[in-house]
C-alpha cells in the first residue's frame, strides 16, 4: 500500500466517529420509536373518529348520527360556528404535527447514514422538530377535547384517539431522549475528537 493510500485511510478513519454499542442501540431505538409514532399519528388522523357519545360519532373530519342503528348520517361540521371553526384549527394543527415529525425523522436518519462532523447538528435538529411536533400534536388533541368538552367521557374516547395520544407521548419522549444523548456524546467527542484520544 502506497503512502498516499495509507494517508487516505487515516483521514477516512478520522471522519467516522467510533460509537459505543449502547449509543448506537439507543439512537436506533429512538428512530424506530419515532417511526412508530409517525405511523400511529398518521392512521389516527386519517381515520379521525375520536369520540363516541351515545348514538353520535365525533371526529376531526365529520360528525355522524346513527339512525335506527343501521345507517350513519354524517355532516362535515356541527351547527355551532365556533365549534366548526375550532375543528378546522384542530385538523390543521394535527396534520402539521405529522408533517413536522416526518421531517424530524428524516434528519435523524440522515445523521446516522452520513456520519460527518455535522451529524450531531442534524440529530439535534431532528430531535427539536420532534418536540415541535409533540406540541402541535398535543395542541390538536387538546383543541378537540375542549371543543367537545360537553360530550367527552373517558370511555367514549376511541382507539384512534388513544393512538394519537400515544404517538404524541412518543414524540415527546424521543425528542427529549434525542437531545439528551446528543448533548452527552457531543461533549465526549469534543474532548476526544472523532472518538480518538487527544494528544497530550
Amino acid at each position: 500500500m502506497t503512502a498516499l493510500g495509507v494517508q487516505a485511510q487515516r483521514l477516512l478513519g478520522q471522519r467516522r466517529p467510533h460509537r459505543s454499542f449502547f449509543e448506537s442501540f439507543t439512537r436506533t431505538l429512538i428512530i424506530l420509536c419515532t417511526s412508530l409514532a409517525v405511523v400511529l399519528s398518521s392512521i389516527s388522523i386519517c381515520d379521525g373518529e375520536w369520540l363516541l357519545a351515545d348514538d353520535r360519532l365525533f371526529g376531526l373530519w365529520r360528525f355522524c348520527t346513527a339512525s335506527n342503528q343501521t345507517e350513519l348520517h354524517c355532516l362535515r361540521d356541527l351547527s355551532q360556528t365556533w365549534v366548526a371553526s375550532g375543528m378546522v384549527v384542530a385538523r390543521i394543527v394535527a396534520t402539521l404535527a405529522v408533517v413536522v415529525a416526518i421531517f424530524g425523522l428524516e434528519f435523524l436518519i440522515v445523521s446516522q447514514v452520513c456520519e460527518d462532523s455535522l451529524a450531531w447538528r442534524k440529530w439535534a435538529m431532528g430531535s427539536t422538530l420532534l418536540l415541535i411536533s409533540f406540541i402541535l400534536s398535543f395542541g390538536g388533541l387538546l383543541s378537540f377535547l375542549v371543543l367537545l368538552r360537553s360530550q367527552v367521557t373517558l370511555l367514549g374516547l376511541t382507539l384512534m384517539f388513544w393512538s394519537n395520544f400515544t404517538a404524541s407521548f412518543l414524540l415527546f419522549l424521543n425528542g427529549i431522549s434525542g437531545l439528551h444523548i446528543n448533548s452527552i456524546t457531543h461533549i465526549n467527542n469534543s474532548r476526544h475528537p472523532w472518538g480518538l484520544p487527544t494528544k497530550v
